[in-house]
């Protein structure tokens, strides 16, 4: 049953207040003064409190530092704009002028312990989240992911830059996320960019704003997103194709800690920390004078690689339990399970996509199963998937890519290739044009 302790100094409301809210089938324990309230015991033991502002010795306010996270509601017969936003300063979470309108004081009432309760579950959900998945809900018990793990742990309540290498598909912005949420900056903003799905004609404009008149069609002074994240973190994925006059005032951010908009006479200060993430060889591109040495050093002053799905081992059957949960809940399904079949498949399949690959695959067969249960044939993967695991062993990532491609182009439309491996097609075109694989004419 919800408790809800009322101070309140006039025996009369106290009385009235106890009586209906009894009645309504809350418990409730009823004292006249803050001192009384907290000789009564620890007031973080209540669902809500009702603390009349006009009080003898301590003012109602003072009970919200005591009650913790238990929501207080301040009642008052001085009705004023002034005490109500006095009080909501304060840490009020709602304000009641009397004379009470008795239906407005239950529902204030039971909203304040609705939303009570869904803090504490919530609370105790993500408990129960971390203490099996440590780092922000990512899913791993591998040596390589728990190396993962360590670093995050590490570095997050830093101020560090951050590299994040691995494949594509491989939960990047995931651990961004993880680094963000575990940093002194988790109450400010976390900007995700995608350097790749942004015209290299408009990506200075984005990232670092613009004035009026600055290029055809700036109607008007833009904020960019590099301005948008001060405060919290910038997250750069695919940072390796920034072009490079770009690289240089993303390096004078980095250096100096403030912009240039794009046709602006002056900078503006910026307080970011970033985390930038690239499936390319960076150290490569630097030697190829793609890259510029002095931001690469800059960016990579720690560095977490993210393993590829195919090197995970038992992770990944817990994966795919952990995402057909994930999809049921989403589609609106009952819980399903996967045949034996298709767990064998599951671990013997490369996943040249990794994750994305399996989110999609698994996404896929929820919508077309008819039965409890996954089969292998919804899962659309080989057949022959221990020599596809193997291959994706022993061949580097580029050469699988390849391999996939020239086996299935043939019987797949671009749009059905491209969500076998688990990228756009966008991204689809962009490798077939880096690894010079044009796309094969109809006949």
């Amino acid at each position: 049953m919800p408790s809800v302790l009322i101070i309140e100094d006039e025996a009369v409301i106290r009385n009235a207040l106890t009586r209906l809210l009894e009645r309504d089938g809350l418990s409730v324990t009823a004292v006249e003064s803050v001192e009384a309230a907290t000789r009564a015991g620890s007031l973080s033991t209540h669902d809500v409190i009702l603390a009349d502002l006009r009080l003898p010795g301590r003012p109602g306010t003072d009970v919200i530092p005591l009650a913790e996270e238990t929501p207080v509601i301040i009642m008052t017969s001085y009705a004023s704009v002034r005490s109500a936003v006095d009080a909501m300063r304060e840490g009020a979470i709602d304000y009641i002028a009397k004379p009470f309108d008795n239906d407005e004081l239950r529902l204030t009432v039971r909203r304040a312990i609705k939303e009570h309760t869904l803090q504490r579950q919530n609370a105790a959900l993500r408990a129960h989240v971390e203490a099996d998945y440590p780092v922000s809900g990512i899913i791993g018990t591998c040596a390589p992911m728990q190396r993962v793990f360590e670093r995050v742990r590490r570095v997050a309540p830093t101020d560090t830059s951050v590299l994040i290498l691995g494949e594509s598909g491989t939960g990047k912005e995931l651990v961004a996320r993880a680094v963000h949420e575990g940093s002194e900056r988790r109450q400010g903003p976390l900007i995700a960019v995608n350097c790749a799905a942004i015209p290299e004609s408009l990506i200075e404009a984005e990232l670092f704003g613009h004035e009026k008149g600055a290029f055809t069609g700036a109607t008007g002074a833009r904020e960019g997103l590099v301005e948008a994240a001060s405060g919290g973190t910038l997250f750069l994925d695919e940072i390796a194709e920034l072009p490079p006059a770009a690289q240089a005032r993303l390096l004078r951010v980095l250096q100096e800690g403030e912009i240039r908009r794009v046709g602006a006479a002056r900078s503006r200060r910026v307080d970011i920390r970033l985390v930038a993430a690239t499936h390319r060889d960076l150290p490569r591109m630097v030697e190829a004078g793609q890259f510029r040495e002095d931001l690469y050093f800059r960016i990579q002053v720690m560095e977490i690689r993210l393993p590829p799905l195919r090197e995970r081992g038992e992770d990944v059957p817990e994966l795919a339990r952990f995402l057909l949960g994930k999809a049921c809940r989403r589609l609106n399904r009952p819980p399903l399970r996967f045949s034996d079949e298709a767990l064998q498949r599951i671990r013997g399949y490369a996943w040249p996509g990794n994750v994305r690959e399996l989110e999609n695959a698994i996404e896929r067969a929820v919508i077309l199963t008819d039965s409890t249960q996954i089969t292998a044939d919804l899962l659309a993967l080989p057949a022959d998937t221990d020599t596809a695991a193997g291959s994706g062993l022993d061949l580097s990532l580029e050469e699988y890519f390849r391999e996939f491609v020239r086996e299935h182009e043939a019987s797949l439309t671009e749009t059905e290739l491209a969500r076998r491996l688990g990228i756009s097609r966008k991204a689809l075109w962009e490798k077939r044009q880096r690894l010079g694989i044009p796309r094969r004419r109809s006949a």
